[in-house]
């Protein structure tokens, strides 16, 4: 993988930048759609590719690693040969799920045993381990074995995590460094700052993976409850330590005024669930602000969902007929939906990228952060 910076906004810290892999260009910024179980939920994978025009999805450890298993996947050739998808895809190392489950796993020093929230059956990972399965999904950019901490959290726990998530980085990179991709093409690996919202932690975080000197980086812990403006400090410390001749993916973010904000602390890569699982409730996201559609006052609507959409059932289908949809629980609507709130989250990435470059993004961002988190 490689990464070129292109431009870098004068007024902020926004960047356009190219990164290449073996599957394919993603120009950042980017937003990763989420396929944690090797589909994102209620797109097709044509979709994805000539619709809504995504770069890279992702997939899930955790999620993978229990089902389908690793010995059907490596028996496809890998998750791209598993799903059909062509273009990059970047894997989490499953330690946030290992973190959601808290009622579930025990961490110690090796790594973390857990119960299949399935089943009920027992596993566990290490970083050794992590790296193992991510070869065998075979993902373009895989992720470090981390320990996502919660919100709040103690000092002293979150500095006792810190601790034990860069020793596990190294466990990792050794492992990385000592084995080979599976299926003829190169595989990347990133590190994740950690570190709560505490910034001494932050700061030795970003500096002890900045010294790994690997392809690119990662921000994990954020996006978990705490306060929007503590997000956007601790992004905007360590954005101010990770070097910048690498891409900068933070994890697990976000709403669409998130993503403007982050973009200006210099971010380059996103992903978040929060598009397609809002979609399936009827929460859309547009340009003028967010709309739910199950409100009455929709019925009679016959606009389109949104005219100046770059996905075209956005633009065919009106609000009155989406609403119906809903209103008698028709997958489509679900599926509808989802399509437009993905391409809605790319067109605003693609849209900042556009203007880091012709030197407008500062003030449009201003503007667009308060249209897009306004209720219609």
């Amino acid at each position: 993988m490689t990464f070129e910076l292109q431009h870098s906004d004068p007024q902020s810290r926004a960047r356009a930048g190219r990164i290449t892999t073996d599957h394919g260009v993603i120009e950042t910024p980017i937003f990763m759609p989420v396929g944690t179980a090797a589909t994102v939920k209620a797109v097709h994978q044509h979709e994805l590719r000539d619709d809504i025009r995504a770069q890279i999805c992702l997939g899930n450890t955790y999620h993978l690693y229990l089902r389908p298993g690793l010995e059907v996947l490596r028996e496809a050739g890998g998750i791209h040969g598993f799903n059909g998808w062509k273009g990059p895809v970047l894997t989490d190392s499953g330690g946030f799920q290992v973190y959601s489950l808290a009622h579930r796993r025990k961490i110690k020093e090796e790594g973390v045993t857990f119960q299949s929230h399935i089943d009920g059956s027992r596993h566990t990972f290490t970083p050794e381990g992590v790296m193992d399965i991510q070869r065998v999904i075979g993902a373009d950019i895989i992720m470090a074995f981390d320990e996502c901490t919660p919100y709040p959290c103690e000092y002293k726990y979150a500095k006792n995590s810190l601790d034990l998530t860069h020793r596990w980085l190294k466990r990792c990179i050794d492992r990385f460094d000592s084995t080979a991709p599976l299926y003829g093409y190169s595989q990347t690996l990133f590190p994740i700052v950690q570190g709560s919202t505490y910034s001494d932690l932050r700061r030795i975080s970003a500096e002890t993976i900045a010294s790994f000197e690997r392809e690119g980086n990662a921000i994990g812990g954020l996006s978990v409850g705490e306060p929007a403006e503590e997000m956007y400090a601790m992004t905007e410390l360590v954005t101010e330590i990770l070097p910048k001749d690498k891409p900068r993916y933070l994890m697990g973010v976000g709403t669409p005024e998130n993503l403007l904000e982050c973009i200006a602390r210099g971010i380059d890569m996103f992903d978040c669930v929060l598009p397609t699982r809002n979609a399936r409730h009827g929460l859309l996201y547009t340009a003028e602000g967010i709309i739910n559609i199950r409100n009455a006052r929709w019925r009679n609507d016959f606009t389109p969902i949104d005219a100046d959409s770059p996905v075209e059932t956005s633009r065919l289908h009106t609000k009155a007929y989406l609403r119906h949809l809903f209103v008698n629980d028709e997958i489509l609507g679900m599926q509808i939906a989802s399509l437009h709130n993905l391409g809605f989250f790319l067109w605003l990435v693609g849209e900042s990228r556009k203007r880091i470059l012709d030197g407008s993004f500062l003030t449009w961002k201003n503007t667009m952060v308060k249209k897009v988190s306004a209720r219609m």
